[in-house]
């Protein structure tokens, strides 16, 4: 009787996994070997999902960039509300100290 060799050389090819270092060395060789088999295919995904992710970071930066402008509008409008507010301030104290401007008649 032949022994299969297809057999002889599976075992050769992919020894069993120990441990989950060997696990996830031969799930690496695995998705080599499709890679190589499938070329567009994972060419495709490549396209695709890297354009996903340039449009997401340009969103990313595209907000960031907002919220700084917000940031620094906000930070000059409490400003400039604070500097009304302390001369409103400072001429409603004024008023309040000088004698009114017109006397009445005794």
């Amino acid at each position: 009787m032949a022994i299969p060799q297809k057999d002889d050389d599976q075992q050769t090819q992919n020894p069993p996994a120990v441990g989950w270092t060997g696990r996830i060395e031969q799930h690496y060789r695995r998705i080599k070997e499709n890679a190589e088999t499938y070329p567009y295919v994972w060419s495709s995904y490549i396209v695709v999902y890297g354009g996903f992710g340039l449009w997401f970071a340009y969103r990313w930066r595209k907000l960031r960039r907002t919220e700084d402008r917000v940031r620094v509008l906000q930070e000059r409008l409490r400003k400039l509300a604070e500097s009304e507010e302390s001369t409103s301030s400072a001429a409603a104290k004024s008023d309040k100290a000088s004698p009114p401007a017109y006397k009445a008649p005794n």
